[in-house]
């Protein structure tokens, strides 16, 4: 049913871009094209192959907002209740175990659940769009009613971690700009986080002091720690490189450094050109983009979640330990399992992805390697081949967006939903591993 609905909503998106209204010259835009642009909004990535304010009407803009909406709420909302549907599965002793640890859920109101997803993404995405229009307005002399526009469309595409901007260099016209940038990045990082965590933070701040939930603790430690992991390594990396941070100030550096340290965790904006990075900071970007943010949230990838877990199961295993505990908690082996699934099947996406875009585009693997991680992902930063592609190629990034933010979700429900004792056992045999 998400599937379907999912595809459904891509389907009337494209439908509504291939009108002539939707255009600025009033033609009719191909499907492949309308498709493409649908299934980017849609799954919120960014990646376009053609430049929206230009070939886009306010109408097409506005469409194109609406999909980025009902894409960002639509996870968020799918993914909180998909998470309710695995918990009341469960076996009563690890249905209230697992209510312990997740009341940010709300497991015993569905309605509470979409009710707060709606009211907390329109919150966040006023206070950014109030932050950006007054800048837009008084720093760059906008009217208030393009200023409006510009804040509105940029704040909702940055909560919800789309990428999409009414500018042909994305926002590298506000790369030294804080007042512009920081405001993008608050959205980005709400957004990324995941309903559950940003309820839980909610609840605290209220008073409401509860232990924090496993699944909070180990989302807000793994981020923070690929945080500061991106930030370093870009403004290392880039520091002196010509293209990018060379010729600027330090305090600029170290602004657009923070900027490109997050945005890979999915939001798809830049304020230096991608494909002027080198090749060890677009190697860091490829991690970044595939582990992605946080789980319920508008953020893509495997999620920070599943790879902390792997990362704890590694660590249990070269110690020689039998079970594996994380923050105080013993890990199940079935999570463990699912874990492990969901990484395993992504990285099979992304190589077959890979494959065939070396087989059909003349392009080396670094950019196809980017590219295809950034789709599947759903990040939305592009070296600049996406408009380059052939129909072929733009097919293969359409169903890896596609399959990139749905796989992950609608993969760990089902493995968790189709979980089941086995009646009998067999022999043990251990084969040589290494």
């Amino acid at each position: 049913m998400v599937v379907i609905g999912f595809a459904l909503a891509v389907l009337v998106g494209a439908g509504l871009l291939m009108l002539p209204v939707s255009t600025e010259q009033g033609g009719t835009t191909d499907w492949v094209t309308a498709l493409f642009t649908a299934t980017s909004a849609v799954c919120v990535t960014g990646l376009v192959v053609v430049d929206t304010a230009a070939h886009w009407s306010t109408f097409g803009e506005v469409v194109i907002l609406g999909l980025i909406q009902v894409g960002g709420l639509g996870i968020m909302t799918l993914a909180s209740l998909l998470g309710m549907l695995v918990v009341r599965r469960l076996g009563l002793r690890m249905r209230r175990s697992a209510q312990t640890e997740t009341k940010s859920l709300g497991l015993g109101d569905v309605r509470s659940v979409i009710a707060g997803v709606i009211t907390l993404s329109l919150a966040m995405e006023a206070i950014t769009a109030l932050a950006l229009t007054l800048r837009f307005v008084l720093g760059y002399g906008q009217s208030w009613g393009e200023g409006a526009y510009f804040g509105v469309f940029h704040a909702v595409s940055a909560f919800n971690n789309a990428g999409f901007a009414l500018y042909p260099d994305s926002l590298q016209r506000y790369a030294t700009d804080p007042l512009v940038c920081l405001p993008v990045l608050f959205a980005v990082v709400v957004g990324g986080l995941g309903f559950p965590v940003l309820f839980e933070i909610g609840r605290r701040l209220r008073g409401k002091r509860r232990r924090w939930s496993l699944h909070a603790r180990v989302t807000l430690l793994a981020y923070s720690a690929l945080l500061v992991v991106g930030v370093l390594a870009f403004g290392a990396f880039e520091w002196n490189n010509p293209e990018t941070l060379g010729p600027l100030n330090p305090g600029s550096k170290l602004l657009i450094g923070l900027f490109h340290g997050i945005t890979p965790r999915t939001a798809g904006f830049t304020t230096v050109d991608i494909g002027e990075i080198n090749p060890t900071t677009m190697l860091v970007n490829d991690v970044l983009m595939f582990v992605g943010g946080g789980s319920a949230g508008t953020a893509g990838g495997i999620k920070v979640t599943t790879f902390a877990l792997l990362a704890f199961v590694i660590f249990t295993e070269v110690r020689g330990e039998a079970q594996v505990h994380v923050l105080g908690r013993k890990l199940p082996v079935g999570l463990q399992r699912q874990a492990l699934t969901v990484v395993l099947v992504a990285v099979g996406m992304v190589f077959t992805a890979t494959l065939l875009l070396l087989v059909i585009t003349p392009f080396e693997l670094d950019v196809t390697l980017f590219e295809s991680i950034s789709a599947f992902g759903t990040v939305g930063l592009s070296t600049g081949i996406t408009e380059q592609l052939p129909r072929a190629g733009e097919l293969v990034l359409i169903v890896l967006m596609f399959t990139g933010r749905l796989g992950p979700i609608t993969m760990a429900s089902a493995l968790a939903l189709r979980e089941r004792g086995r009646r009998y056992d067999l022999p043990e045999e251990r084969p040589i591993v290494g």
